[in-house]
C-alpha cells in the first residue's frame, strides 16, 4: 500500500494564475512531475508539499542548468 505522501496532489489552476515568484515578483511554470513552481527568473524551483505552495526562498531548490 502506497504511503499517502506518495501520491501526487493538484494544484488549483486559479491559485497558479496569482501566484508570483516572492524574490522576483515573475510569473512561475508548473512542473506537475516533480510537484514544484519554477521561476526562472530568481532560478528557484519551490516546492508543493500535499497540494500547498510553499513559497519561502529558504525552501526553494536552486536551478541547475537543466
Amino acid at each position: 500500500m502506497a504511503d499517502a505522501g506518495d501520491e501526487p496532489h493538484t494544484v488549483d489552476r486559479k491559485l497558479l494564475e496569482i501566484l508570483v515568484c516572492p524574490v522576483t515578483k515573475t510569473t512561475l511554470e508548473y512542473d506537475a512531475e516533480r510537484q514544484e513552481l519554477i521561476s526562472r527568473a530568481a532560478r528557484l524551483a519551490y516546492p508543493i508539499r500535499q497540494g500547498v505552495p510553499i513559497m519561502l526562498p529558504d525552501e526553494a531548490r536552486p536551478l541547475d542548468d537543466d
